[in-house]
């Protein structure tokens, strides 16, 4: 590690303490104050840490958000992972979790259907955004400004025919899955894989997570998989109600 990153890491455990001031941050890390401060403003610039009116710093709003982002993500997955393989029991397909981090929708799970077919996704790869079910509907949920904003910065390839390609489309289809609370892929990214998703939610009602079963043609028609939307929309339900720490209902264990 170099000496500069070293010492910018050793300020946050520092400030977790409380307040401190710039002598007070130079002298625990034995440095003159000018190079403290221009360690300072650089974990001030990525929101790390605050300078106070009195003029000491401390932790900045954005390692907050971005440790609850990170337990958030780490304890759905963990909550969620048991009733994936579940479903995937009762349906014999792919099944998925995904989040959104750093403008990107990622898996962060998957349970392998059990026929020989298998999808090609991975965990911890990017999804489709345009095209995913779980990409519709963790971006759905966003406030309209940011998803317009998102809308309109996104390439949209023509991955099939059946592919979104301009964002007032996709604007579109956001609305209706925010509307709707579930979303699907049907053909959009592979003209043979079909998918439905459902969100989870967080104790606040925000969607923290997506989950979606795909499956391709030659298994089961697109017709076919839509009718597990009851069974898939239950399994999101029950994992937002664990993750939000509320107890499993009599349809939870059917």
């Amino acid at each position: 590690m170099s000496q500069t990153v070293d010492r910018a890491l050793r300020i946050l455990p520092l400030l977790a303490e409380g307040p401190a001031g710039l002598e007070q941050v130079a002298t625990a890390l034995e440095v003159h104050k000018s190079t403290a401060l221009r360690l300072l403003r650089t974990l001030h610039e990525h929101g790390l840490v605050h300078r106070q009116p009195d003029q000491r710093y401390r932790l900045g709003a954005r390692l907050f958000a971005l440790a609850s982002q990170a337990v958030e993500n780490l304890d759905v997955r963990e909550i969620a992972h048991p009733h994936l393989v579940e479903l995937n029991e009762k349906c014999g397909h792919t099944v998925h979790l995904a989040v959104y981090e750093e403008n990107e929708v990622l898996y962060i799970d998957k349970v392998d259907s059990r026929y020989p077919v298998r999808m090609y996704s991975r965990v911890g790869k990017p999804v489709a955004i345009t095209v995913a079910a779980v990409a519709k509907l963790l971006l759905a949920d966003l406030p309209e400004p940011e998803r317009r904003a998102i809308a309109e910065r996104l390439d949209y390839p023509r991955y099939t025919p059946r592919s979104i390609t301009d964002a007032p489309a996709f604007l579109a289809e956001l609305a209706q899955v925010r509307e709707q609370g579930w979303a699907t892929d049907l053909g959009g990214h592979e003209e043979s894989i079909n998918c439905v998703g459902a969100p989870v939610r967080g104790t606040d009602g925000r969607v923290v997570a997506a989950m979606s079963v795909s499956a391709p043609n030659v298994v089961v028609s697109a017709e076919e998989l839509l009718s597990l939307l009851p069974l898939v929309r239950r399994t999101a339900d029950a994992i937002s109600r664990e993750y939000s720490g509320n107890p499993p209902t009599k349809e939870d264990r059917s």
